[in-house]
């Protein structure tokens, strides 16, 4: 376990693929494969046979997250809860590869320390305050929860 620190996300894939069909878990390999498959589809789309970035892993990573929740959140308000849990599980699962997520109050001393440094006064400078916050919580942070704080603050 400890040799998966340093390797690339898409070897750690790999691996976890192979532990998950020899353990024979169905959502844990669907979500794996999921992973792969968008990062394999990113790097075609891009053109580039070179490596992807650890930014791009990032937020290809949070997209799937963000995609499962809001699918589950439509499963719920269908009554559908069986496949809401699916969508949860399968989140839960991605998230292990994301960094560790910030807890609002570490946001909140982060998205004060931008507005007081860009000199942001009120709404005008939403965009420019979320651009500086979304760049350095990338991947630590949803930009839901991000876009909130940001909004309190500069009220």
């Amino acid at each position: 376990m400890i040799m998966l620190i340093s390797m690339k996300l898409s070897e750690k894939i790999n691996i976890k693929i192979k532990e998950a069909m020899k353990t024979k878990d169905s959502i844990e390999l669907e979500s794996l494969r999921a992973i792969k498959s968008s990062i394999l589809l990113f790097i075609t789309q891009k053109g580039n046979k070179s490596e992807i970035s650890e930014s791009d892993e990032i937020k290809i990573l949070s997209k799937l997250v963000k995609q499962r929740k809001e699918s589950a959140d439509i499963y719920k308000s269908q009554n559908r809860l069986d496949l809401a849990q699916v969508e949860i599980d399968q989140a839960e699962i991605i998230k292990q590869f994301l960094p560790e997520q910030l807890n609002e109050s570490e946001i909140e001393t982060i998205v004060i320390e931008i507005i007081n440094k860009t000199n942001a006064s009120g709404m005008q400078d939403m965009g420019k305050v979320m651009g500086m916050v979304t760049k350095e919580l990338a991947g630590k942070a949803d930009g839901k929860t991000i876009s909130q704080i940001v909004r309190k603050n500069l009220i």
